[in-house]
């Protein structure tokens, strides 16, 4: 059974946009933050943003900061990933993961989140 799956990505230019989305089900969504991490080909797994219950827990990896934006909707049990002024660098599979919130700011090893998804693949390419 799938608790989380993530849709949204796709093939886009240089300088352009995607809003990920990652759908939970089947787990207190309300409790749990949600991490988005990355992995690109030949690379290690790499945290992208991290968001607990509420938006005021946010933090982001420093090659994002200042481009991506991660919010979440607990009505409709769904974390998001707003990914503008996209570079070729940020091409990779990415992937949502959720852990009960410990209201504390910051990714945690990835041994700690409960639930993953599938993975959606972003292409930054002209």
């Amino acid at each position: 059974q799938l608790r989380l799956v993530e849709s949204g990505g796709g093939l886009v230019q240089p300088g352009g946009s995607l809003r990920l989305s990652c759908a939970a089900s089947g787990f207190p969504f309300d409790k749990y933050s949600i991490a988005w991490f990355r992995q690109a080909p030949g690379k290690e797994l790499e945290g992208v943003s991290y968001i607990g219950t509420t938006d005021g827990y946010l933090y982001y990896g420093d090659s994002v900061k200042g481009r991506f934006t991660a919010s979440r909707d607990n009505a409709k049990n769904t974390g998001y990933l707003q990914m503008n002024s996209l570079k070729s660098e940020d091409t990779a599979v990415y992937y949502c993961a959720a852990r009960p919130d410990d209201y504390a700011v910051g990714f945690r090893p990835v041994g700690e989140y409960d639930y993953w998804g599938q993975g959606t693949q972003v292409a930054v390419s002209s």
